[in-house]
Parts: C-alpha cells; sequence; structure tokens
C-alpha cells in the first residue's frame, strides 16, 4: 500500500469519526431539549377533551349527538361567562380553589354537576359525608327522581352518607353512590365519576344513561377543567437549585460540557500512543548525604546526626586498620589504641559511648571523631613508609 493511498484512508477514518462525534451531540441535545422543555399534557382525568381512559371524551361525544351544546371552559372567568338560563355547570372537585372561588363559581348555575367527591365539596356544600360502601354489587337508583327511571343498574366505587334533605340515589343500608341535593332553587349533583363515566366503564351497566341522565337534562352544558393554572390558592414553593439559578446556567454547562469533549477529542488524536522508555537514573552519594544532613538538621535531632558520624568514622577506621567491614566499636578502639599508644578506654567511650543530646556535644563529638581518623591515617602513613 502506497504512502498515498495510508494518508487517504486515515483522512476516511478520521472525517467518519467527526461525523459519528456529530451525530452523538446531536442526539443528546435532543435529549435534553425533550427532557427540559416537554410538558405532560394538561388533559387529565374526567377531562371532556381527552380520549384517555380516564378522560370523558365519549360521554361528551355522547352528549353532543343528543343535541347538547358543551362549551369547554378552563378558567373560572370563561365558566362562569358562559353560564346562561338552562345552562348546567359540570365540573371535576375544583381541587385548585378556595371556599370562595367555588362558591362564586357555582353561584350563577341553576344546575351543577361534580364528576368526582371531596371530603371539602360535602362539607362545603352541606351535602353529608363519606360512608362505608355496601356489600352488594350494581345498584339501581332506587330514588323518586323521574330523570334517573330509564337509568339501569350501576356499580359505584364511593358512598355517601346523605345530610338531611339531600336526596341518596343508588342506596343502601343508608349508603348513596350519588346525591341530590333540592333543597334551594339549584340542583346540585355529586357523585365519583371515575368509575362510571370515564371512557374506559361508560359502556359498562347503566352508566351512559346515567351521565346523560345527569348532564343532558339542559341544552347547554359549561364543563369547567380545573387545573393549577387556574388557581387562587397563594402557596410558596420552597426555593431549589433550579429556581435560583439563571435560566442561561444550563445552557452554558451543556456548552462548557461540549467543548470539554471536543477539546478532549482534538487532544487525544495530537498525540501518538504511549511509549514506554527506561531512562538511567544516578544519584550522587554526595547529593543523599547533604540531603540527609539537612533533614536531621531540621529535626534537630543530635543524637542521630552523632549516630550517623559514629558509623562513618568505624568504618573508615576499620578500613585504615585492616579490619573488616563487620568489626565492632571495641575491635576497632583496640586496633587503634594500638596503633595511637592511647588508653583503650578513652577510644572505646568516643566509638560506643553515650550519644551526645544537644548540638554543642555533637559538635565536640565530630571534632574528636574527625581528629581520631587523622591520628590514625598519620599512624598507618608513618608504619608504611618506615617498612
Amino acid at each position: 500500500m502506497t504512502g498515498t493511498a495510508v494518508r487517504e484512508k486515515g483522512r476516511l477514518r478520521s472525517v467518519f469519526g467527526w461525523l459519528a462525534i456529530a451525530a452523538a451531540v446531536i442526539v443528546f441535545a435532543l435529549l435534553v431539549s425533550a427532557l427540559t422543555f416537554g410538558a405532560p399534557d394538561s388533559r387529565g382525568a374526567l377531562d371532556p377533551e381527552s380520549a384517555n381512559d380516564s378522560g370523558t371524551l365519549a360521554l361528551a361525544e355522547l352528549l353532543r349527538d343528543q343535541g347538547v351544546e358543551i362549551t369547554v371552559a378552563r378558567t373560572r372567568a370563561e365558566a362562569v361567562a358562559a353560564v346562561d338560563e338552562d345552562t348546567t355547570l359540570v365540573m371535576a372537585d375544583p381541587f385548585s380553589l378556595s371556599d370562595d372561588a367555588v362558591a362564586e363559581l357555582i353561584e350563577p348555575a341553576d344546575r351543577r354537576v361534580f364528576l368526582s367527591s371531596a371530603s371539602r365539596l360535602l362539607r362545603l356544600l352541606d351535602l353529608g359525608e363519606d360512608a362505608a360502601p355496601p356489600a352488594s354489587g350494581a345498584l339501581s337508583a332506587r330514588c323518586d327522581l323521574p330523570s334517573l327511571a330509564d337509568v339501569g343498574d350501576v356499580q359505584p366505587d364511593r358512598f355517601f352518607a346523605p345530610a338531611s334533605g339531600v336526596i341518596g340515589c343508588f342506596e343502601e343500608d343508608g349508603a348513596a353512590g350519588l346525591l341530590i341535593d333540592d333543597r334551594g332553587d339549584q340542583r346540585t349533583a355529586i357523585l365519583e365519576g371515575g368509575a362510571l363515566l370515564s371512557n374506559e366503564h361508560l359502556a359498562e351497566n347503566g352508566n351512559a344513561a346515567l351521565g346523560l341522565a345527569l348532564l343532558g337534562q339542559t341544552d347547554h352544558v359549561v364543563w369547567y377543567v380545573p387545573s393549577l393554572a387556574d388557581t387562587d390558592l397563594e402557596a410558596q414553593s420552597p426555593d431549589t437549585l433550579a429556581t435560583l439559578t439563571p435560566p442561561w446556567v444550563t445552557p452554558a454547562i451543556l456548552l462548557l460540557l461540549l467543548a470539554g469533549i471536543v477539546a478532549g477529542i482534538a487532544r487525544g488524536q495530537r498525540f501518538g500512543p504511549l511509549v514506554t522508555e527506561t531512562l538511567p537514573v544516578t544519584v550522587r552519594a554526595s547529593e543523599t548525604m547533604h540531603g540527609r544532613a539537612r533533614l536531621t538538621a531540621k529535626a534537630g535531632d543530635a543524637a542521630h546526626a552523632a549516630s550517623a558520624l559514629r558509623d562513618g568514622s568505624l568504618r573508615r577506621l576499620a578500613a585504615r586498620l585492616g579490619l573488616t567491614a563487620r568489626s565492632t566499636p571495641a575491635e576497632v578502639a583496640d586496633a587503634a589504641s594500638d596503633r595511637l599508644r592511647i588508653p583503650r578506654g578513652s577510644l572505646y567511650q568516643l566509638l560506643a559511648g553515650p550519644l551526645p543530646e544537644n548540638d554543642s556535644e555533637l559538635v565536640d563529638a565530630a571534632r574528636r571523631l574527625a581528629e581520631l581518623e587523622t591520628a590514625v591515617d598519620t599512624a598507618v602513613h608513618v608504619e608504611r613508609n618506615t617498612t
């Protein structure tokens, strides 16, 4: 293979590598965008425009087939503006509204239907309280209301104990699945519609007939969908890292991450593979000696320094006196005493006695060791010259 072909192959490999990196960066950016800017579907349970199992689009279409006009309102202002005479106001539990806002919302409507129940609604509207479900399954209406006469059996999953003057339908043992309040000029109905009127359960039993009986008594239905966007409750969520940082922080972090990846790839391609190379290292004995001396001086350890000086003197004296390197201080002291004709005790005290404890004693010991080495060296030279 020629050099040109090799270069072309390397260039193609580099181009494909950069294309793969660019594709990975694009995919990463798309994933981040989907996670950052994607929002969940706002159409939840009992929403008349939701085709999910928990929505009520099927009931809304059934009402339209019967000639009922449906106005979907997602704010209180829209709902109040759409309510007029002969209108049914329908909503799930308005969890996002205060008691005053709920009262203001339902006040203009002559007919109100709540498709999900809550203890707060029961208390606010004085309809009754929660009750334990009876043992039997599907129930008939069992109440004297003409609109419910043709409704078949249904199987509610939540029951209520009606307050005084409130009509309980689908009732057994004092527990009713539907409450109807006709005590004033307005009619209020409440039930748990998730298991009765949702898309998933509308075709079961008499659920569809029940939905038409409750919502199809007027030509116009205003269907209010509660949401947190329409709340009047003042609540402060705790500050998080996302709320405390400016909006530009996340893009800046992503840009820095991308720049770091590109820089790492670029630097990694610039250098070749690592090569192991053994290099000779030579350290002079004097450098080691000076380094250890500086450490000893810095520590202020006179005894350690004296021990090092004594060991060096013993090795040198043993070599000059013809002794082995393993000779003991006593043997060195005996040999030096014979050569110098001085008492052995003073030499043994110098070579094997207690170590100095301070700097002045260390200086004195070093001077005496140097004098001893000089004297032995002189004596050895004199003997060699005379033989």
